[in-house]
């Protein structure tokens, strides 16, 4: 087989981190992509693990030197993820699985046409007819039942949640997480398509 970039994005609060762990620990010849950022570690993150841990300027220069697969700009600090890793990892016998938000992902698309999109949605979302309604009020209900935000990060969050239901019309495909399992088995589906 061809080793393969698939990435996988999703909605804040729609689980996408649960499906790509059970997803990780049942396919071993997946590895999860690695990115570089220039925030400084958290406790109890470690570079090369987390993240490749840069600075300011050594990440600027990557950018004008076309390192990067893709990057992006949040909150003062840079994130993106280097081809050269992802070559690398092919190299050592590996698919990828990247887990980055819409912008990039379309970013990564657009350089590598070969990678496959993966959007990971809520319960609601109507595939077939694209209509993303049913969705962004299961998100909703999502968020005001974790009793953790205030009502301006709610609107935040639901904002960026349809900006990203949008782009998800892009993804080469949309896997609904109404059960765990079943998304997870779902993934498992499409990766299967590519083992040739």
């Amino acid at each position: 087989m061809n080793k393969k970039l698939f990435v996988i994005s999703g909605c804040s609060g729609v689980g996408k981190g649960t499906v790509i762990n059970k997803f990780m620990e049942r396919n071993k010849d997946f590895i999860l992509s690695v990115s570089c950022t220039t925030r400084k570690p958290r406790e109890g993150e470690f570079d090369g693990i987390n993240y490749f841990f840069i600075s300011k300027d050594e990440f600027e220069k990557n950018i004008k030197e076309d390192k990067f697969l893709e990057y992006a700009r949040y909150a003062d600090n840079y994130y993106g993820t280097k081809k050269k890793y992802i070559h690398e990892k092919f190299e050592q016998g590996f698919n990828i699985i990247l887990e980055i938000e819409t912008q990039g992902a379309l970013q990564v698309k657009e350089k590598m046409p070969e990678a496959v999109l993966i959007f990971i949605a809520p319960p609601g979302v109507n595939v077939c007819s694209g209509d993303i309604s049913g969705g962004l009020r299961e998100l909703e209900k999502r968020l005001r039942g974790r009793h953790t935000e205030d009502e301006a990060t709610i609107q935040k969050r639901l904002s960026q949640a349809k900006t990203e239901l949008e782009r998800s019309k892009q993804y080469d495909y949309i896997v609904i997480n109404d059960d765990i399992e079943r998304a997870v088995e779902e993934i498992e589906r499409i990766v299967v398509k590519f083992d040739k």
